[in-house]
């Protein structure tokens, strides 16, 4: 049966409202492109829900107990509760969101793989692309969307530097990072391989970078996902005696303290410098030998 009057009336209201909202979230806000695609999952799923009810902190409450964000975890929730802070701001009812408050999530420590295990996932990835990638996130620190997202002039194969492109939200940032030998060696074997003029280096579907390495996975038992190489990346630098603001400049955290913020020289030369010395290794022994020199 076709939709009536109504309800096509009730569909043109709410993407007025989540056009205007896009537009509020993009220049008000400053968020990036995918944060505010996030948000505006999130109200659609609440305006939908709403239907043709008011819009009230009661309301908002209601929707909030529903089991789907008790069943997701906390940082559904938040997420949710994030893009609807920002909607009634929107609409100039900050009012309806006063009484909220966000969750906390509680700690629990990590457990970061050894570098034997990270060895062992990679014997087991079968394509010269696989192992590039795995290489490429394991020695530069980057965000998933920022490896899958360079292109080919972004890194340079000769002095390892990586330029990734700034983001154009203002919660995060990118510095400058770098790939270690090992990866530059892989990247050079992959690209190499490649018959296609992708400028992209790392081209491949949202299906593929969600599947990645999962036969790999499945074969050694070892849950390896771009995101905890990204934290094995930090934990090695860490113990390679690199400062916490550098490893944050190589991730492309936002600096916190006084002494990060304005009193540290992000330059190419000085990141390169800190980056060398500590000599970062993934798949050979110079890594341990190099653990023990510093210790000692």
């Amino acid at each position: 049966m076709n939709p009536g009057p109504a309800a096509y009336e009730a569909k043109e209201g709410q993407n007025g409202v989540i056009s205007e909202y896009r537009a509020f979230c993009a220049v008000d806000l400053q968020l990036s492109r995918r944060t505010i695609r996030g948000y505006i999952h999130y109200v659609r799923k609440f305006l939908q829900w709403l239907g043709d009810g008011s819009i009230s902190s009661s309301a908002i409450r209601e929707y909030l107990l529903q089991p789907y964000f008790s069943q997701n975890g906390i940082s559904t929730y938040a997420n949710a509760l994030k893009a609807l802070k920002a909607y009634c701001r929107c609409q100039g009812h900050q009012e309806w969101m006063q009484s909220f408050r966000f969750p906390r999530a509680p700690f629990q420590p990590k457990t970061i793989p050894s570098r034997e295990e990270l060895c062992e996932f990679y014997d087991h990835l079968e394509s010269a692309r696989d192992r590039a990638l795995f290489l490429f996130f394991a020695s530069s620190g980057l965000r998933r969307s920022e490896a899958l997202g360079l292109h080919r002039e972004e890194v340079d194969l000769v002095t390892h530097v990586v330029k990734p492109r700034q983001h154009s939200g203002r919660t995060k940032r990118v510095f400058l990072t770098f790939i270690n030998d090992e990866a530059a060696l892989a990247l050079k074997k992959y690209l190499g391989s490649r018959k296609d003029d992708n400028p992209k280096l790392f081209p491949m579907a949202t299906i593929s970078e969600r599947g990645l390495w999962r036969q790999a996975r499945t074969s050694t038992g070892i849950q390896l996902k771009p995101q905890l190489l990204r934290e094995w990346f930090c934990m090695e630098m860490g113990c390679l005696g690199v400062p916490d603001r550098f490893i944050d400049a190589f991730c492309g955290r936002v600096p916190t303290s006084v002494l990060a913020r304005h009193y540290t020289d992000y330059s190419l030369t000085r990141l390169k410098e800190i980056y060398d010395r500590a000599n970062l290794r993934i798949l050979s022994q110079t890594q341990l030998v190099a653990r023990r020199t510093h210790s000692d």
